[in-house]
């Protein structure tokens, strides 16, 4: 057995495929266009989700594990994390692909879409019809300039509607039964908590108790119900929460700082906020609320 290569970007830079241009939107989330030709194509078990466009050409492309061909403009492929496919290019193609961490899509399903990650698989695709993500990719993402702090917000926007997308016409559910993490009642109430309790220090001793567990178990279970482990959780509610504050001051003209809104999601210090909040989104909070 070969050993995984954990990168879709590497595989394509080894194969002297051209990266026109890439940008990172937030942790587990990052975008990349690229233009090959003539050329081979392996991807052995990498650990993120890959959906990729094809902008130009595809015509000539075979999927050569599958035997499947079919490609051109518009045309989508979703390769799950872990999967194996290997890919003759013939012609020129240019293509645009999103780069998903599992737990960032995990994160997603719980958050935006109140499903539990532990039922939730994405499918397989190969050169597929779907005219609605083509057109998201291609109108809300493409044109924007992806260094521009100035499109920064859209961006990640158009990012999230994209994941949003998997996750709707593209993710199986209910095939396996759910085993294993937090009874859904303790799941609800871990989770009303935390909103609740946002601008406290929360700890997992805090959280564990509430669920009646150690919080070595804790943990472990909550990872399994929430897709992500809990101080991750916590940090991404905070931003969320800090996103909603920050266009409320604008409304507000402003009259809510930083400092404040900080204090309010639970970060230690404004410097601590900003530094989460950037890598969260790329962006700084003054940032983000200037460009909104």
């Amino acid at each position: 057995m070969t050993a995984p290569n954990p990168d879709v970007r590497d595989a394509l830079s080894r194969t002297g495929a051209a990266l026109l241009r890439s940008a990172e939107i937030g942790r587990g989330l990052s975008l990349a266009e690229w233009q090959n030709r003539d050329n081979r194509a392996r991807y052995d078990r990498p650990d993120h989700h890959t959906l990729s466009l094809y902008l130009e050409g595809g015509e000539g492309v075979v999927r050569e594990d599958g035997a499947v061909s079919g490609g051109g403009p518009d045309k989508l492929c979703l390769l799950p994390a872990g999967h194996e496919s290997r890919w003759l290019i013939g012609g020129r193609l240019r293509m645009l692909h999103l780069y998903v961490a599992p737990e960032t899509l995990a994160y997603q399903a719980v958050s935006a879409l109140d499903v539990d990650p532990r039922a939730v698989s994405l499918r397989e695709l190969t050169f597929a019809e779907d005219p609605t993500t083509a057109m998201l990719m291609r109108g809300a993402v493409l044109p924007l300039d992806w260094q521009s702090g100035a499109d920064r917000m859209a961006l990640g926007s158009a990012c999230h509607l994209l994941l949003h997308a998997l996750l709707r016409r593209h993710a199986g559910r209910g095939a396996r039964a759910v085993t294993g993490g937090l009874a859904p009642a303790v799941r609800r109430r871990i989770a009303e908590l935390i909103e609740v309790r946002l601008a406290e220090g929360l700890s997992l001793e805090v959280l564990a108790d509430e669920a009646g567990l150690s919080t070595f178990h804790f943990a472990k279970m909550f990872k399994a119900s929430f897709g992500v482990p809990p101080h991750r959780y916590v940090t991404e509610r905070r931003i969320a929460k800090a996103k909603d504050l920050l266009s409320k001051a604008l409304l507000a003209e402003g009259r809510t700082s930083l400092a404040e809104i900080a204090l309010t999601c639970g970060f230690a210090s404004q410097s601590h906020f900003t530094r989460r909040f950037a890598q969260a989104t790329g962006l700084t909070p003054a940032a983000w609320r200037g460009a909104a």
